[in-house]
């Protein structure tokens, strides 16, 4: 927008405030356009309308403003939390933007009587204890695979350890002891639990130490099969140990790396835990060219770390940064205040934190040449696909729909996005398809695309190209849907039909109308775009499928039988010890549970006898 927009900022700077607070400035479409935090609001508002500003961010800007909204706070630790919640509400133009906020997965150790050993992420209700962060659910996997090797604790979910009559196949295959069935005694496995916390803290020397202690005494007493099995796991260790992670004497931190080009920034963090790098992290936030180094990481550190329930007594006790910020100190005092204990952000760093500091560096710069090497590539993807289907405009978005059940039972629908840097995720739909003949793909095919462009206005996100995954006949069920809407542009439909071998680099594109077939070369560029578009509207309608899937075979069946709420569901299921026990009960035990009538134990009865 080039027109100045009229703010009376003469009338408004009379009647601010001079008290520390955080302002919202709005545009024309009432939209958040800048977040920010004073000591002083009208010296700081004041700043934006001086004649001499140079800034071209602050001019643009300015012309902008329609109108700013003042929240007044008591201290200018109140207004730095205040404005980082404003940010994450709001995500507006102008402010530097982290778009990346998940929380991190933690491996949990649970304080059963047997143990857990599993992934968590998001806030730390479940007691027990946590070990990371780790930079990645792969991350978490892969740990998880290993300590399954080492140390044979349990790793199934509670419903599945209370049902077991018999071992499982990971007793089987000597990667769990199955405490479920009483195969280890609790000392035994509290033994292998409390080795597993040593090594998550990187102790495996002490764990070896252990380990011969125990193997040593179990020869002792002639039992030779344990003391074979202790020195099983020790040589694991060992072999570990050799492929261990970097390692140095830095025991907790998390080392910020920046680096930018113009107006393109990555932030590359390193997770020392424990005396060693644990993994890492690129983040891509969104700047101005006039942003400053100092402005992007005192963002970064604010969005990141503060007000962010997942990170609760997660903030590591140090925070290594390439420069010094000017609100470093009240930045720790709230983060210290949030986790309860002390952390402290440091700038100016030697050895070995300085080495580290390099090492972040480097790999921001790497991230960020990837990533805009992606770009590149994802560009010529784009317009090698339009010369392929020839037409008037250039290509910006795509969209593909893809469908997925079992036997017809809990069918999904996807619709994903590409634009020309990639993958759109945050435009990614699924759609629960509901009201069709279980197993009809052409019904549900038809069910997703009326969710998606049934109410489309030409003002809306309409896409270049809709590409279906499936046959003629899909796509002659997209056809006939997008005849009967009233658009001025349509989108060009294309079938993606699969060869007869169904191997990668034969599929057959289906041109909507003609129904004309067009076989791209394996290496062709366009259909490698294809191809990925299509296998993310797979991956993402199957995933959506099997989280739909699994949430139903997790509803107890005493959920459908009228009269059982959730606290009768609970008691049944307590005093008689499980769902299978309450199946095998007659009439007279279900009485027995508390707040059971003898009517409702009929009901109960009934409905669980029903076949």
């Amino acid at each position: 927008m080039s027109d100045t927009i009229n703010f009376d900022h003469q009338s408004f700077l009379k009647t601010v405030t001079d008290k520390a607070g955080v302002y919202r400035m709005y545009n024309q479409a009432q939209e958040v356009i800048y977040v920010g935090k004073a000591k002083n609001l009208k010296n700081r508002l004041s700043s934006y309308f001086r004649k001499d500003v140079s800034s071209v961010k602050t001019k643009a800007l300015v012309r902008q403003i329609l109108t700013i909204d003042v929240t007044i706070t008591h201290t200018e630790g109140e207004a730095l939390i205040l404005e980082n919640n404003y940010i994450k509400k709001y995500q507006p133009k102008y402010n530097i933007l982290l778009r990346d906020d998940k929380s991190y997965p933690y491996i949990l150790i649970t304080a059963h009587q047997h143990p857990k050993l599993g992934i968590h992420r998001g806030i730390k209700r479940q007691k027990g204890e946590y070990f990371g962060p780790f930079p990645s659910a792969g991350a978490v996997w892969e740990s998880l695979r290993l300590m399954q090797k080492l140390f044979p604790i349990r790793q199934c979910e509670d419903s599945y350890y209370r049902a077991r009559t018999r071992p499982c196949l990971q007793y089987q295959l000597g990667r769990c002891s199955a405490p479920c069935v009483g195969k280890v005694s609790d000392e035994d496995y509290q033994s292998q639990v409390n080795m597993a916390k040593l090594f998550l803290r990187g102790k495996s020397s002490e764990v070896i130490d252990l380990l011969v202690k125990q193997m040593e005494k179990a020869s002792e007493e002639l039992a030779f099969e344990n003391a074979a099995r202790y020195r099983d796991q020790i040589v694991t260790l060992r072999k570990v140990q050799q492929q261990q992670f970097v390692s140095g004497v830095a025991a907790e931190m998390d080392v910020i790396g920046l680096y930018r080009n113009k107006s393109q920034a990555c932030i590359h963090v390193l997770f020392v835990r424990d005396h060693k790098i644990l993994g890492s992290k690129s983040y891509f936030p969104s700047i101005m060219a006039e942003d400053t180094d100092e402005e992007i990481l005192s963002a970064f550190i604010g969005q990141h770390y503060l007000v962010n329930e997942a990170f609760q007594g997660a903030i590591p006790k140090e925070i290594v940064i390439s420069q010094a910020i000017e609100n470093a100190q009240e930045l720790g005092q709230l983060l210290s205040a949030q986790s309860e204990y002390e952390i402290k952000i440091s700038s100016n760093v030697r050895q070995e934190r300085k080495q580290y500091l390099k090492l972040a560096g480097t790999n921001a710069e790497q991230a960020l040449i990837t990533k805009n090497s992606e770009k590149e590539s994802m560009k010529k993807r784009f317009e090698q696909l339009n010369e392929v289907f020839e037409l008037d405009s250039e290509i910006s978005r795509l969209e593909c729909f893809d469908i997925s059940h079992t036997m017809g039972q809990q069918t999904v629908a996807s619709c994903v996005v590409f634009n020309t840097e990639g993958p759109l995720k945050s435009d990614y739909r699924r759609y629960n398809v509901v009201g069709i003949t279980p197993g009809d793909d052409y019904a549900a095919m038809a069910f997703a695309l009326n969710k998606r462009y049934g109410k489309a206005t030409d003002d809306d996100k309409m896409p270049d190209i809709v590409f279906i995954d499936g046959g003629k006949g899909q796509l002659a069920k997209a056809e006939e849907f997008f005849q009967q809407l009233d658009l001025n542009k349509t989108p060009l439909l294309v079938g993606v039909a699969k060869g007869e071998s169904r191997k990668p680099g034969l599929e057959t594109l289906i041109l909507a109308g003609s129904h004309q077939l067009i076989s791209l070369p394996g290496n062709s560029p366009a259909l490698h775009l294809v191809q990925h578009i299509r296998d993310e509207s797979h991956r993402f309608a199957i995933s959506g499928h099997r989280a739909k899937r699994q949430k139903h075979a997790k509803t107890s069946t005493l959920e459908s039988i009228p009269g059982i709420g959730a606290k009768k569901r609970q008691a049944l299921l307590k005093y008689l010890g499980g769902l299978q026990e309450v199946k095998s009960a007659d009439v007279k035990a279900l009485e027995k549970v508390p707040g059971i009538s003898t009517a409702l134990a009929q009901t109960i009865y009934d409905a669980l006898h029903d076949n």
